[in-house]
C-alpha cells in the first residue's frame, strides 16, 4: 500500500500523557530547570523512540556539574538511575502510582517535578514558536529533520551566547533577531 504523500515514512505514532496520540519525530532534550532555559544537550528520533533508550547519551553530554536529572516516568529506568549514579548525579523521576506518597522525600521529588514542567514543556512550545513549526518541519526524512532540528537549537544557543557577550537580557527579542538576521 502506497501511503499519503504527505507522511514521511520514516517517522513513527507514539503516545504522550500530554499531548495524545501523535505521529512524527520526538526531540529528546535535556534543558537547564531555571529562570533561563537552556538547551544542554539534544537528538531527534522517530516518534516511537522510547525516552530512556535515548536519555543516557543525553546525560553523558551534560557538564560534570549538572548534579540533579530531573525526568517524568519514562526516564524512571534502572539502567539510567545507575548510569547518573556512576557520574555522582540524582536522578529525579516521577513513578507511576495509584496512591500519594507521603514518604519523607516526597515534597522534594513534588518541587522537582514542578521546575521540570516549567522548564521543558515551556522550552518546548517557545522552540515551536521561534521557528513556527506549529505543525511540521518544512523537510522530510530523519536526516534533513534531525539536521534542520538539531541547528535550530544551536541556533538557539548562539543567540543566547550573543546576548550574554553584549550584555543584552538573555531569551528577551529572540524571534526579531532571528528574522532580521
Amino acid at each position: 500500500m502506497v501511503p499519503h504523500s504527505t507522511i514521511d515514512t520514516e517517522a513513527h505514532w507514539s503516545k504522550s500523557g500530554y499531548h495524545g496520540w501523535w505521529y512524527g519525530w520526538k526531540l529528546h532534550l535535556a534543558c537547564s530547570a531555571a529562570a533561563l532555559w537552556i538547551p544542554l544537550a539534544a537528538e531527534l528520533t522517530p516518534a516511537n523512540q522510547a525516552d530512556n533508550e535515548v536519555a543516557p547519551s543525553l546525560v553523558r553530554e551534560l557538564p560534570l556539574h549538572v548534579r540533579y536529572i530531573l525526568g517524568d516516568t519514562h526516564y524512571n529506568d534502572p539502567a539510567l538511575r545507575l548510569l547518573c549514579e556512576s557520574q555522582g548525579r540524582y536522578l529525579i523521576a516521577t513513578q507511576k502510582s495509584t496512591s500519594r506518597r507521603s514518604d519523607p522525600g516526597a515534597p522534594v521529588r513534588q518541587l522537582f517535578h514542578r521546575l521540570r514542567s516549567k522548564s521543558i514543556e515551556p522550552f518546548n512550545g517557545l522552540f515551536k514558536n521561534l521557528f513556527e513549526w506549529d505543525e511540521q518541519v518544512p523537510v522530510r526524512s530523519l536526516d534533513r529533520t534531525r539536521l534542520i532540528v538539531l541547528s535550530a537549537i544551536l541556533l538557539y544557543q548562539l543567540v543566547l551566547l550573543y546576548q550574554f557577550e553584549r550584555n543584552r537580557p538573555l531569551g528577551r527579542g529572540i524571534k526579531p533577531l532571528l528574522r532580521a538576521a
